[in-house]
């Protein structure tokens, strides 16, 4: 009769741990999938700002049309690795055409800018400044969504690769999830927006 009890109290605590490290697995999955949720958000307001900051700028870079359409083309691209990515977020593929992406937007965002430096009539233009500043608030935003994204990737594959609860992701296929990190040492930085 002892034995019959020892077992069933360890079918009962094992059962036990497997559903609490499962809940906790599935909790820590949709924290960093809510947190990719709130990158998303940040980044398609700046996809959705840069068509109209592009159009203020072509009345006065009429001679720039090459780096204009080089930043619609990098944001159309960043616009749809973003769409991949949101359908996938942790995913390494996905995340890694987001990073390129990014990074190719930011670049074309700053040869931009740069440019405009040559035109003061642009500089000076009120809906350019206002454009620029919510473009700043925007990427001040995507930096801080992006921390966010991280810490709870980093938490959910800490608790994922920990023993036991390891044996319990792999059971269950809880995939690594993929840090939000830009490669380019150059790309880090935000576009200077500067007017």
């Amino acid at each position: 009769m002892i034995p019959l009890i020892v077992i069933v109290v360890l079918l009962v605590v094992l059962t036990t741990f497997v559903i609490g490290a499962y809940n906790k697995l599935v909790t820590l999955r949709n924290r960093f999938k809510n947190a990719f949720a709130q990158i998303d958000v940040q980044l398609k307001r700046r996809y959705d700002l840069i068509p109209n900051l592009v159009e203020t700028a072509k009345a006065y870079m009429k001679h720039e049309r090459e780096t204009l359409e080089a930043v619609i083309m990098a944001r159309n691209q960043a616009a749809a690795a973003g769409k991949l990515a949101a359908q996938h977020p942790g995913d390494a593929g996905a995340m890694t055409g987001l990073m390129g992406a990014e990074g190719a937007l930011t670049g074309a965002l700053g040869r931009l800018f740069a440019l405009s430096e040559a035109y003061p009539d642009l500089k000076a233009n009120q809906n350019m400044m206002q454009l620029t500043e919510e473009l700043t608030s925007t990427e001040n935003k995507i930096s801080f969504a992006r921390q966010a994204y991280n810490d709870a990737v980093t938490t959910y594959n800490t608790s994922r690769e920990t023993f036991p609860t390891n044996v319990v992701a792999g059971t269950f296929r809880f995939d690594p999830a993929t840090l939000f990190e830009i490669e380019d040492a150059t790309q880090k930085e935000a576009p200077k927006v500067s007017f």
